[in-house]
């Protein structure tokens, strides 16, 4: 296993975080699964082995039974596996068991703590975006939670760029803790976090954590022209992602399955694999409903993908520069920094061949 340093903190995490969302899995969240604390527990010991060493959960999950679950396969092991859990949702019907004020984040990441069985949380999310509440209010409140020994670093997910520009122009105006991680979603298929997200990742060393990384399943190989699998949170009413262009699609399957052929593995290890070259990317969240599924995604960590997989893939998947960044690309590719390129870099290598 690969370890990568976290954006611009010390911590290094593996390349390959597992996720939970489908531990004791009920109604929403059932539809990706829901395993027992013995299946669970069968995921965790496996990703262990091959050196995973951060696990990723929600208070959201099943309103808090993800957390539980986790808690008790974690019970009495060694403190250098990690825990990352979110905070944002709905956990009750009163108006303020939501959103990002500072009594819901306190109140929720003490109610995380008492779940996990743990005395403090590795990772802290904010899992989305309040514009009701004022962003010193929300950075104020994790500042606390890090000084209060109940936090290491705090991260925010599902965030546009320029939320967290806000966030992070606030913690350096009142000296609080900064974002050291986003955890996105990001895949071959939807790369629309290149635009602003990874420049930032870049620029900022707020890293990605990626979620959902094979869409779902989408991008598994088991989805084809001609054939679907009997079981997917796809068929079973799954909007995430929303897929515009269907075409585009299964030409990005399509190209995956081949490139996969090539070495000898599924397409869902060269997707693994393509979005672990990606800039900014210190981790990515792998989840299963089996073991079976677990051991293969895990196996990306060791392919490598070659100059012309990266080419094929690059070719079938990128994305329209968009404005500003078309003006941008025609007129200031020669004052372009290391975050610009994030963006731009596969545009001019095309136009330069």
């Amino acid at each position: 296993m690969e370890y990568r340093q976290l954006g611009r903190s010390g911590l290094k995490v593996s390349l390959h975080t597992l996720g939970t969302m489908n531990f004791s899995g009920e109604g929403f969240f059932g539809m990706a699964g829901s395993l027992s604390v013995a299946e669970s527990k069968k995921l965790v010991d496996m990703a262990v082995d091959h050196g995973v060493n951060l696990l990723d959960t929600s208070n959201a999950y099943t309103t808090g039974k993800s957390e539980e679950a986790l808690g008790a396969i974690l019970k009495g092991r060694s403190d250098q596996l990690m825990v990352g859990t979110k905070v944002r949702f709905a956990m009750g019907k009163g108006p303020n068991e939501q959103g990002l004020s500072r009594f819901h984040i306190i109140h929720e990441a003490e109610a995380s703590l008492k779940r996990l069985g743990r005395d403090h949380l590795d990772l802290y999310f904010l899992h989305e975006w309040d514009g009701m509440t004022p962003v010193a209010e929300i950075m104020e409140a994790l500042d606390t939670l890090v000084k209060q020994g109940k936090v290491r670093y705090v991260g925010c997910s599902n965030f546009s760029g320029w939320h967290i520009m806000k966030c992070m122009m606030a913690a350096d105006r009142h000296n609080f803790q900064k974002f050291v991680v986003q955890q996105i979603h990001y895949t071959i298929e939807a790369r629309e976090a290149e635009y602003e997200l990874m420049p930032i990742a870049v620029d900022q060393g707020v890293g990605i954590q990626i979620w959902s990384p094979i869409a779902g399943g989408l991008l598994s190989g088991k989805f084809t022209r001609t054939q679907k699998p009997d079981i997917s949170r796809h068929l079973s009413g799954w909007s995430e992602p929303p897929i515009r262009d269907e075409e585009r699609l299964y030409k990005i399957i399509d190209t995956l399955i081949d490139v996969g052929k090539g070495h000898g593995v599924s397409a869902a290890q060269v997707t693994l694999a393509w979005a672990a070259t990606r800039p900014g990317v210190a981790s990515i969240i792998v989840g299963a409903r089996n073991e079976v599924q677990l051991k293969d995604n895990l196996a990306a960590a060791s392919l490598k993908l070659t100059a012309d997989d990266l080419k094929k893939l690059e070719d079938v998947s990128a994305l329209p520069l968009i404005y500003p960044y078309w003006h941008q690309f025609n007129s200031a590719s020669e004052r372009l920094g290391a975050s610009d390129l994030t963006l731009y870099a596969p545009h001019i290598a095309k136009r330069g061949s």
